[in-house]
């Protein structure tokens, strides 16, 4: 008996991720939406606090696993980041600070107006900050879309994770001080872990395109490299307990000014991006539990309504100064819904550290798991109506 509920422990996740595949798949097929939106549902569903097919205590290799499916995407989200154009177009970033800084408003003032104490208040606003990369660029290549939406959203999108990762951080080495009294625990949890995470990012994002060329590897060939460090990079951030995101992140961008670029058939790292991806989505979402996402649902609604309204006005306010008409800007700005990837993982990784945040954010499961189904719909939306998607285009 004990070894049938041990097999069948080890059995859990294969066979939720199995089942997430093919209604994904059958999903995608019949009515349009994105597989991700889908994996996040089977995800949230199999949870051990809702069907409980998928274990209470989830394995530690799950966790790493779906660590380096979205460092992989990170990793992709900077190496199509074009620095080059954000310095020809100051109004790109402005816009991206202009619409950062009002959703950490919006959402302080909201967190306040519902009586949250200023740190928590604070912390949620910092992760509303955030576009979830994950979730648009799988959009983006799902749909093969193409265009000034397309490149305007993931240039926000990653502008918009180092800007809430700073911020995040900030604000719990803000916490740690205030609960340990050590001034130089919190500076470490802060500020040296920031910019050690972006010197091992960037360590990397030399070293390994020197070693391609090195060894004369050609671009078809630097994927696998490529992957591999993403790997050892994830893994090595989390036995340091620094920060994998943006470690990945800056590999990316590194790499790409290193003229090492990835081609076409490349993009998602091929089946090893998409096994990780299906594994991202459903780990996400089964963090999630119906009681947690009712007794936050009043507030958390509101912070999506008022995120999304920051991010509109933000956006859109600068959008004929950045060179996009209006109706683009808005539909950049519908495009960055997403949230729920980075920020559960952000808080794991904070957990990890020692702070345990989430039973104190209850509003922001609820935010977390609407975000999570109607975001990445969101984004596919808009890269259809700017005619920019594959099945989106005009003749």
């Amino acid at each position: 008996m004990d070894d049938a509920i041990a097999i069948a422990r080890e059995l859990a996740w294969p066979l939720g991720l199995l089942l997430a595949w093919l209604i994904g798949e059958l999903g995608h097929r019949w009515s349009g939406l994105p597989r991700i939106t889908l994996y996040a549902l089977v995800g949230f569903v199999l949870a051990p606090a809702q069907i409980g097919l998928l274990p209470q205590s989830t394995p530690d290799a799950v966790v790493l696993l779906a660590n380096i499916g979205f460092g992989l995407i990170l990793f992709e989200t900077g190496h199509r980041i074009n620095l080059k154009w954000l310095r020809n177009n100051p109004w790109l970033g402005a816009s991206g600070l202009l619409e950062s800084g009002l959703t950490f408003g919006v959402v302080y003032l909201l967190g306040r107006w519902f009586g949250l104490s200023p740190t928590i208040t604070a912390l949620l606003a910092a992760l509303a900050m955030a576009t979830s990369p994950a979730a648009v660029l799988r959009v983006i290549n799902e749909q093969s879309s193409s265009g000034q939406v397309t490149e305007r959203l993931l240039h926000l999108a990653a502008l918009n994770c180092v800007l809430a990762v700073f911020t995040f951080k900030i604000v719990v080495g803000l916490v740690v001080f205030g609960t340990s009294g050590n001034i130089w625990h919190a500076v470490y949890s802060s500020a040296i872990i920031l910019l050690a995470s972006v010197f091992l990012g960037a360590v990397f994002g030399h070293a390994v395109p020197a070693l391609l060329r090195a060894t004369d590897r050609t671009v078809q060939d630097s994927t696998l490299a490529f992957a591999l460090a993403v790997i050892a990079l994830v893994m090595l951030t989390h036995a340091l307990k620094l920060s994998p995101l943006l470690a990945t992140l800056t590999f990316g961008l590194i790499a790409r000014d290193r003229r090492i670029v990835l081609n076409r058939s490349q993009r998602g790292f091929g089946i090893l991006g998409e096994v990780l991806t299906l594994l991202l989505f459903v780990f996400v979402s089964a963090t999630l539990s119906w009681e947690q996402v009712l007794a936050g649902m009043g507030m958390g609604l509101t912070l999506v309504v008022g995120r999304a309204l920051a991010k509109t006005v933000g956006i859109t306010a600068l959008a004929r100064a950045s060179g996009i008409t209006w109706r683009k800007g808005l539909l950049t700005s519908l495009g960055m819904a997403p949230l729920s990837v980075f920020v559960i993982l952000l808080i794991e990784q904070t957990r990890i550290s020692g702070v345990d945040l989430m039973a104190q954010l209850s509003p922001l499961a609820a935010a977390a798991l609407v975000l999570e189904i109607l975001g990445p719909v969101l984004t596919q939306f808009a890269l259809r109506w700017a005619h920019e998607a594959r099945d989106g285009r005009e003749d």
